[in-house]
């Protein structure tokens, strides 16, 4: 599985700030932040499966506008992964035909879009690949995701805050290679970063103390969802705080391969 990082801020405000998304291969998407932006109508066209973790306007904005644009362009309808919570989120507020038509429904016979619900552990393989849903913990419903080739597996917590039910789940795995994880906001916004179920350094650095791999060195740990405006002084604290653990920004255009 090649992953790439189509989009991984927490905001936006320059050409290389994109909001949350992930290109797997060249047919799936992890969340459709504003990153799905940058590619081109015949990479849109080969999608046919969108994973969400969270109704959040950075992590789906995407979707409506990718439907529209190709939707004519493909024999099947693109099918749209997420729990029922969030599905029934997207319908009511997205693909509500007041912000956007119901894709789902339409054109009548032959509809661009298809809710397929998922559950937290369970698993969904596409042509080998394992895709399995994560818990988190945040202000609407979410999950967090296990990429896993067999070979290697990637971890993508999403948005969270404090979730001792992620890292039980990520303990079991064995061939964990790459943990990406969210830390929103610098310590000064402690207050907000708990408040709006987000990590900061000090909250992070405890996360990480549920953390139990047998050999944390191998295992690649990149920061997502920094805020614009604020990821140099996050990313400071981080280091201040330190540890064993090394932490790297995650960066938009970097390839992983699992």
């Amino acid at each position: 599985m090649k992953i790439r990082v189509l989009g991984c801020s927490g905001g936006i405000g320059g050409h290389h700030l994109r909001t949350t998304s992930f290109l797997v291969d060249h047919d799936i998407l992890i969340d459709a932040g504003t990153g799905v932006g940058d590619l081109s109508i015949a990479e849109l066209a080969q999608i046919d499966h969108v994973f969400i973790t969270h109704s959040h306007l950075d992590h789906v904005v995407s979707l409506a506008f990718m439907v529209d644009a190709v939707g004519d362009m493909r024999d099947k309808p693109l099918t749209v992964h997420a729990t029922e919570a969030t599905i029934q989120i997207l319908r009511e507020h997205v693909f509500n035909w007041l912000i956007w038509p119901d894709f789902s429904k339409t054109p009548v016979g032959k509809p661009f879009l298809h809710y397929s619900p998922i559950r937290v552990a369970e698993t969904v393989t596409l042509e080998g690949r394992m895709i399995t849903a994560l818990p988190a913990n945040h202000t609407v419903p979410a999950v967090g995701f296990q990429l896993n080739s067999g070979r290697a597996s990637l971890v993508f917590s999403g948005d969270t805050g404090s979730c001792p039910e992620f890292w039980e789940y990520v303990n079991r795995i064995s061939n964990l290679r790459y943990l990406i994880i969210e830390c929103a906001f610098p310590d000064q916004e402690l207050a907000l970063a708990k408040s709006s179920k987000h990590l900061c350094p000090s909250l992070l650095m405890k996360e990480l103390t549920f953390w139990q791999h047998p050999y944390p060195d191998d295992v690649g740990i990149y920061i997502t969802h920094l805020k614009p405006g604020q990821i140099e002084m996050t990313m400071q604290e981080l280091a201040a705080h330190g540890g064993s653990h090394h932490l790297q920004i995650l960066q938009g255009h970097q390839w992983f391969d699992i």
